[in-house]
């Protein structure tokens, strides 16, 4: 559960992950071709399990009689090592030390990336007791459905067997038979501010995350796992309906469309169309709502899997044919000359045919069906640029 784009992943790496990923997959609209990224250039960074464990390791050096060590190997859970190196460490008093690690995210837009994380650890007497805690800035969970229960640290299993495995060796030195570790972070009450904790019920700081130990730069596969952690807890407080937004913009609307609904039941999937529906099909809900600004769902419509995968030039020509029938050559024509999906917006609005977007919503539930398959109900609402209701189906 870490804290970035919108949001690291309770499942996966720390990046983009609604936990520490940044709230929102980013601005909507969003009607430009994305920038092509060079993915074998992009810098891997490390998770927060990877930083605290990383401190708790240079501290519990100290506590065992080792000077402050500059740099940390930390055994990873495939099994290889990582130097990571330590900004500070420092002896408390004989039965204290700490050490705190700064996170690097690689080149991964992670709101944690350069967070200060540290580690208080302690000598206890109780044979091979390897205790670990939360401390300020890491925050607890209260609502289910998460990889933890209710009152738990926001310390994820993967760290925590991480953070577990890393201390073992220490226990067999002389003068420390057990441990307990605390885990903070500076700002991270800020930090999670940021982030979509608050939503998922995460209170006081952000997640120590990843199941990997590592950063991987724009991972799809983080944001997804957010988006299971975001069904999972709307299932656990027992609803029945949840509805798909492609950002923060869209989530908002469709909020103030459906005011009788929690917040809980409204999930940003970003660009994931039908890996989101698949997994809200998955989860058993009876209804799920669609909510779009109409260049979103111009893709939706085109049966895209993913709508930011494919050519924006294509989308007004795919626009000119479906709708034909109903305005004509003449009309159809222009669509088709259209640059993008909001030039052809304005070209409806100019005529006078808006209520040709009820087009675009029956061919893009028509696409969802195929998607979330027989179980649930679909329905779905399209906003224009200006976030005025275009129409609900």
């Amino acid at each position: 559960m870490d804290n970035h784009r919108n949001t690291e992943s309770p499942t996966g790496t720390d990046a983009a992950n609604p936990l520490n990923a940044a709230a929102g997959p980013g601005p909507e609209p969003d009607e430009l071709e994305p920038v092509p990224l060079d993915r074998d250039r992009l810098r891997t960074g490390f998770t927060t399990g990877t930083a605290a464990t990383a401190a708790a390791l240079a501290a519990s050096r100290i506590l065992s009689g080792q000077s402050g060590p500059g740099e940390v190997m930390v055994r990873l859970p495939g099994g290889d090592d990582l130097a990571v190196s330590v900004a500070l460490s420092a002896v408390i008093n004989t039965d204290e030390a700490m050490a705190v690690v700064v996170k690097d995210a690689g080149d991964d837009p992670d709101v944690t990336n350069k967070a200060e994380i540290g580690a208080i650890v302690r000598r206890r007497s109780e044979p091979g007791l390897i205790n670990i805690i939360g401390g300020r800035g890491v925050g607890r969970l209260t609502k289910p459905g998460l990889a933890l229960p209710p009152g738990h640290w926001a310390i994820n299993p993967g760290p925590l067997s991480m953070l577990r495995e890393n201390l073992l060796p220490f226990l067999s030195q002389p003068g420390l038979p057990g441990l307990e570790v605390e885990i903070f972070v500076e700002k991270g009450e800020e930090l999670a501010a940021k982030t979509l904790n608050p939503r998922l019920g995460i209170v006081g700081g952000i997640s120590i995350l990843g199941t990997t130990g590592l950063v991987k730069p724009f991972s799809n596969e983080a944001y997804l796992a957010t988006i299971d952690s975001a069904l999972d807890l709307a299932k656990a407080i027992d609803l029945n309906e949840v509805v798909l937004t492609t950002g923060r913009q869209s989530e908002r609307l469709a909020m103030a469309a459906r005011p009788d609904l929690p917040e809980e039941a409204f999930v940003q999937v970003a660009d994931f169309y039908g890996d989101s529906l698949k997994k809200a099909a998955g989860h058993g809900f009876a209804v799920v709502g669609i909510a779009a600004f109409f260049g979103k769902a111009v893709k939706q419509a085109a049966g895209h899997y993913n709508t930011h995968a494919h050519r924006n030039d294509q989308d007004p020509v795919a626009l000119a044919e479906w709708l034909r029938p109903k305005t004509g050559d003449e009309l159809a024509g222009r669509l088709r000359n259209a640059m993008t999906a909001r030039a052809s917006l304005e070209i409806l609005r100019e005529t006078g045919a808006l209520d040709l977007v009820s087009e675009v919503a029956g061919r893009a539930l028509t696409t969802a069906r195929k998607f979330s398959g027989h179980g649930p109900d679909l329905w779905m609402i399209i906003f224009d640029y200006d976030g005025r209701l275009l129409c609900r189906i």
